[in-house]
């Protein structure tokens, strides 16, 4: 099944998040199809959030399901 999620990256204490597109067997942060945006969850620059939403869409629409974290992310992002 093809997820839509979170792979950290980032130093230690300093956690950033590339949201991925990728097959649920992968590990957290193993390869992936495609990366979608990034997440800083200490929002310490302006952007903080990026999604691309037009790639986004398309694999939401191809059937790919979204983890709960990255639906909420969406929502912020307006893609949802």
């Amino acid at each position: 099944m093809t997820k839509i999620r979170l792979s950290r990256f980032g130093s230690k204490k300093n956690p950033h998040y590339r949201i991925v597109v990728t097959d649920s067997r992968n590990k957290r942060d193993g390869a992936y199809l495609e990366r979608l945006g990034y997440y800083d969850p200490r929002k310490t620059t302006p952007d903080w959030l990026k999604v691309d939403g037009e790639r986004a869409k398309y694999w939401l629409g191809v059937g790919a399901q979204p983890t709960e974290t990255v639906k909420k992310l969406f929502k912020q992002a307006g893609v949802l």
